[in-house]
């Protein structure tokens, strides 16, 4: 049987199958297939939790040195995003015044009991102060807004502070006297106070921005500032005592001021500005208002004009010395009468000579006035006079490792002062009266 020869299926051939499958390409030569052309993108391609200071570590060391100074990113989106989560970081919480206001409880204790451990104890429950970073970063950038928001938070835990110590105070009461020591020595300026809360203010700032910790040591340091005048000043009012209640005030205004100005220069100095020229008007009249308060209340003005006063004057530093008149008696004679003393049986009243009270004004160089302690040189604190309180010098002075130390009387109160402290001063003594007896 015969099939047509069109109809006969056709063997395979092998060759011609493997003709027909695809060839993996075979390299050629840039000459024959023209190169293809590789696009990259202009800007790379950063992932979404980029930050300006990550990813720095396989960078020379001079690039990382300067990527860490540029906190603030140059875009505006990168710099909004970097701004609002330190803003949000800053806001005040609960936590912020329920602290504040177990801090001042404590506070208040430890100066009824003048207990520096309790102190302590109460700078250590005091709040994470982020606040007030907060507050310092809307005055550099120009945020009013948040600057009044976070100013307004400050402001609240430090009242909170003031009023627990103005109960202790009160409490006080029931206890007097009480010695005070502790919150007499926090009512006053001291160098050493000003350079931690310059050191704590600096920190705080750094850490803050730098760092997603919470910088707890360097709040520490700004609260001891901050918060330890203020308790006393509220203490001073509650137990009414003047010589601490405003002076704890102005101590603490003054370490908020001082703060605050070492606050904004720092952020100065991480590229922190206003994003707009008018946003420079906040930070120009904060700046300036800290830098008056600064002159006005840490008796710098008075300060200078005393060093001028002294410098027009050749005459040395007064000092304190004690007089005691005697008391002279002269005849007189009248053409009417004569009189005479006429011996009696009877005892009469005798002339006696009165030494004139000699009287000082507290005028200290240092520290807006003096402590007045019950004995010499040591001793409890019997009461702090600020400069230019009267007081009655008695004739008692002693000398105790080389410094003289005079009797005072102040308000029925005796202690001692030291005479580098004293300016003395005129007073009107009475005059001696006798009485005699006309001859008949």
């Amino acid at each position: 049987m015969s099939f047509p020869e069109e109809e006969m299926p056709k063997p395979e051939d092998p060759a011609s199958s493997e003709e027909e499958q695809p060839k993996p390409a075979e390299p050629t030569s840039s000459e024959e297939t023209p190169s293809e052309e590789v696009f990259f993108p202009e800007e790379p391609i950063l992932p979404e939790d980029f930050t300006p200071l990550g990813g720095t570590g396989r960078l020379p060391r001079a690039r990382r040195r300067r990527a860490h100074r540029t906190l603030v990113p140059p875009g505006a989106d990168e710099r909004a995003a970097v701004l609002d989560s330190l803003a949000r970081r800053a806001f005040p919480s609960f936590e912020f015044f329920l602290f504040a206001l177990l801090g001042g409880v404590v506070l208040g204790a430890a100066y009824l009991l003048d207990s520096p451990a309790l102190l302590l104890l109460g700078i250590l429950l005091a709040p994470l102060l982020t606040p007030w970073v907060g507050m310092a970063l809307a005055i550099q950038t120009g945020a009013w807004r948040f600057f009044f928001l976070t100013l307004g938070g400050v402001l609240v835990a430090g009242l909170l502070v003031f009023l627990t110590g103005a109960l202790a105070g009160l409490a006080g009461k029931l206890w007097l006297p009480l010695p005070l020591s502790q919150a007499t020595f926090h009512s006053h300026l001291w160098w050493p106070d000003l350079f931690l809360v310059v050191l704590g203010a600096v920190l705080l700032t750094i850490s803050f921005v730098r760092s997603e910790q919470k910088p707890v040591l360097p709040s520490i340091m700004l609260a001891y500032g901050l918060f330890l005048p203020l308790s006393a000043s509220g203490v001073g009012l509650g137990i009414g005592t003047a010589s601490i209640w405003p002076n704890g005030a102005l101590v603490s205004l003054v370490h908020l001021a001082l703060a605050t100005l070492a606050g904004i220069i720092t952020l100065a100095a991480l590229r922190f500005k206003p994003e707009r020229t008018s946003g420079s008007i906040l930070p120009f009249f904060i700046g300036l208002l800290c830098v008056a308060t600064l002159v006005y209340f840490t008796g710098l003005t008075k300060l200078i004009r005393n060093e001028i006063i002294a410098t027009r004057q050749t005459a040395p530093t007064p000092t304190v010395v004690v007089v005691r008149p005697t008391a002279t008696r002269t005849a007189s004679s009248t053409p009417t009468s004569t009189y005479t003393l006429t011996p009696s049986n009877t005892p009469q009243p005798t002339a006696t000579a009165q030494p004139t009270p000699a009287y000082a004004v507290i005028l200290a160089s240092s520290g807006g006035g003096a402590l007045v302690r019950s004995i010499p040189g040591a001793g409890t604190t019997v009461a702090v006079l600020i400069n230019g309180t009267l007081l009655q010098v008695l004739p008692e002075i002693q000398s105790v490792d080389s410094k003289n130390w005079v009797h005072v009387r102040w308000n029925n109160v005796d202690g001692w002062v030291l005479s580098t402290v004293l300016a003395a001063t005129t007073a009107t003594p009475p005059a001696p009266t006798l009485t005699l007896t006309p001859t008949p």
